[in-house]
């Protein structure tokens, strides 16, 4: 059974995850230094996120163009997030596709601390557990 049992689900949690990552200065500035922008497209169900220094998108309002696109399916994505799964795991996997620089996104994954320290909390309020809804 996939963990996102829906689109809405999936933005609850993922928005606010880079809602987390949007206010904490430390990673806003590195995007900035970077000049780096992602889009993050999760498929199974679809959604989409666009991150730049100052604003987060999501679906139609997501521009096309980034600096960096990674594409994963949610249940990727969660896993990435509860810690079982590492990023250059999931790249070497073809778990994770990466357009752009994959060293940039690398690089990024350290700052993205706050949110990794978040995601269990958020998945438990969308009444999710183990990888599948309750």
């Amino acid at each position: 059974m996939p963990t996102y049992p829906d689109s809405r689900t999936a933005y609850a949690v993922f928005g606010e995850l880079f809602k987390i990552l949007a206010a904490d200065e430390q990673f806003t500035e590195r995007l900035r230094s970077a000049d780096l922008t992602v889009r993050m497209v999760h498929t199974k169900p679809d959604c989409v996120i666009h991150v730049t220094p100052d604003q987060v998108r999501f679906g139609d309002d997501a521009p096309e163009d980034a600096a960096v696109v990674i594409k994963m399916s949610c249940d990727t994505a969660h896993r990435l997030w509860s810690g079982t799964l590492l990023m250059p795991a999931a790249v070497a996997l073809g778990k994770v596709r990466i357009k752009g620089k994959v060293a940039k996104v690398l690089e990024l994954v350290p700052i993205l601390q706050p949110a990794f320290d978040r995601y269990p909390q958020l998945v438990a309020e969308q009444g999710l557990v183990d990888g599948a809804a309750k």
